[in-house]
């Protein structure tokens, strides 16, 4: 393989982005409005796992993961072919807000199978998409992430109206809406 300075400084970006995934260096990559949706999610990891150490663990991942994809994105490091897969898991994650959305606002209508179909399809879709760019460890990070959220368990106490975590569904919801009608998912 050729030496390029421009994939040399790409790979130093990402391996220090990997290694200071920090609240507050990640700033300048998230806004704070994905950043609460952020904190609320590790809000229901800690309460679910009851494990402070894993519900870090994934949302440190799902930090890492999105901002190494930001970066290969301000670097236009994806083919067409690529580019087309990320409208497709654009469109796929702004049809799971919508439906994350709809169950939150009308109570029993939560149905985990729809919610595990959308959530392992994007995943499927994000690994597609960075197969070629990211090693088989970010690769592990994803699906780390994804099988969290798409456990059945977790979705189940997530969704009930009553549950320990509707406080944080609602907060997840509100984001989400922000999110949705600024159009950035």
């Amino acid at each position: 393989m050729e030496f390029s300075s421009k994939d040399m400084a790409l790979r130093a970006q990402k391996k220090i982005l990997s290694k200071m995934a920090t609240k507050a260096s990640v700033q300048m990559f998230i806004d704070d409005t994905t950043s609460e949706i952020l904190d609320e999610l590790y809000q229901v990891s800690k309460g679910f796992s009851g494990n402070k150490s894993e519900a870090q663990k994934v949302i440190k991942d799902l930090i890492k993961i999105a901002v190494k994809i930001g970066l290969l994105f301000r670097n236009n490091r994806f083919s067409t072919e690529e580019l087309g897969v990320a409208t497709e898991f654009k469109k796929k994650l702004h049809m799971g807000a919508m439906t994350a959305i709809s169950f939150y606002e009308v109570d029993f209508t939560f149905d985990k199978d729809v919610m595990e179909e959308i959530l392992n399809s994007s995943r499927d879709l994000l690994l597609k998409l960075v197969n070629a760019h990211l090693t088989p460890k970010s690769h592990g990070r994803i699906n780390h992430v994804f099988n969290h959220y798409s456990n059945p368990d977790l979705l189940a106490k997530l969704y009930d109206p009553s549950g320990p975590f509707r406080p944080n569904l609602t907060k997840i919801c509100k984001g989400l809406n922000k999110l949705v009608d600024e159009g950035t998912i």
